[in-house]
């Protein structure tokens, strides 16, 4: 993400209490900034999650440069809850980089090595480790929605909060529990039309509008559309 000196505090330094944030400090005339930036990206991603990249342009945001006292660029500093735990200047070569953000992931736990091996007997033993692990939770209610159990990958994935991909889980479950058939094509779009009509007054065809519309996902671009004609036909 970019960072600017107004939502530091709340993108670095407090969210840094959840999970460790590389903050990297350059400029768009820095050579070097420019070469090490993409290295970072890829080094954070890498991680999945369990590392942050913080991207600061120093000349927007002179502010954050001066707190950490920073005289030349690039500079790269990784804060864990709140404290610079680590930190570097200059470019260095890409291996160096990824061992730099590799000290900040945490290590996989048991139920990560578990989730990784995807059979349904690891993910429920991971679950048992972890009973709101995300990706264990998520990995078995496809697995439970694959073989026709839809009411238990619901009762599962209400274990966790809510994310995107579980939404579009629970979504399917839905549809499945009440004999809709799930499909994308265009078929769809006439079920979707044929629920329109319906969805002020009917409960039940509302939910499944905007299931069928979680199934369909955020880049099919006739989800905005019929996210319009919702809001048009309920306000």
């Amino acid at each position: 993400m970019d960072v600017t000196d107004q939502s530091f505090q709340a993108d670095v330094l407090t969210r840094s209490a959840t999970v460790p944030v590389v903050v990297d400090l350059w400029a768009p005339w820095c050579g070097p900034c420019v070469t090490l930036g993409p290295m970072l990206e890829r080094a954070v991603a890498a991680t999945e999650g369990k590392v942050e990249l913080a991207k600061v342009n120093v000349d927007e945001n002179p502010r954050i440069a001066q707190t950490f006292g920073v005289q030349s660029i690039p500079a790269v500093f990784a804060i864990s809850n709140g404290q610079v735990v680590d930190q570097f200047i200059g470019a260095v070569p890409e291996a160096e980089v990824a061992a730099f953000v590799g000290r900040l992931a945490p290590a996989p736990s048991e139920a990560d090595t578990l989730v990784a091996a995807g059979d349904e007997a690891s993910l429920r033993r991971a679950l048992e480790l972890e009973p709101d692990h995300p990706a264990a939770t998520e990995g078995l209610a496809r697995l439970l929605l694959d073989r026709g159990e839809a009411a238990e990958a619901l009762a599962v994935l209400a274990r966790i909060p809510e994310s995107d991909t579980g939404r579009a889980l629970a979504a399917e479950a839905r549809l499945r529990e009440a004999g809709v058939e799930v499909a994308a094509d265009e078929t769809i779009e006439a079920t979707l039309n044929e629920l329109l009509d319906r969805v002020r007054d009917d409960d039940a065809a509302r939910q499944e509008f905007v299931d069928l519309l979680e199934t369909l996902g955020a880049g099919d671009p006739r989800t905005n559309e019929f996210r319009r004609a919702l809001a048009a036909r309920l306000f």
